[in-house]
């Protein structure tokens, strides 16, 4: 399956390490905007009442389908992480919990060399 090759070909490059945020969140946009996750980091869904309705059960089937999806998203971004940051995020709840914690504690830490500013 491509989707396989593309986090097995990311996890042989560089991981999260908390000094490089700025190019993995841009390589975390291209491979989740690619499988089709891209908004798992950008929206909730939260389960809806039970009810039985057909309205009901079609709102339980959409919120089963975008928890598979998120937990998706969610793997992706934790193993695209090195080992030791994986414990602090695996709690998140859900890929938007995570990806905005990641946001908080590492954005605007990357080193960059002066030259690629010009």
């Amino acid at each position: 399956m491509a989707t396989k090759n593309i986090i097995a070909d990311l996890n042989k490059g560089e991981k999260l390490t908390g000094t490089n945020y700025d190019i993995w969140h841009k390589k975390m946009t291209f491979l989740l905007n690619e499988q089709e996750l891209f908004e798992h980091l950008t929206t909730i869904m939260t389960r809806p009442p039970e009810g039985n309705t057909a309205q009901s059960r079609r709102d339980l089937e959409a919120f089963e389908t975008w928890s598979k999806k998120d937990h998706c998203a969610r793997f992706t971004l934790l193993s695209c992480m090195h080992d030791d940051l994986i414990g602090a995020y695996e709690h998140c709840a859900t890929a938007k919990e995570m990806w905005d914690q990641l946001r908080f504690d590492f954005g605007g830490t990357s080193v960059f060399p002066k030259n690629l500013h010009g």
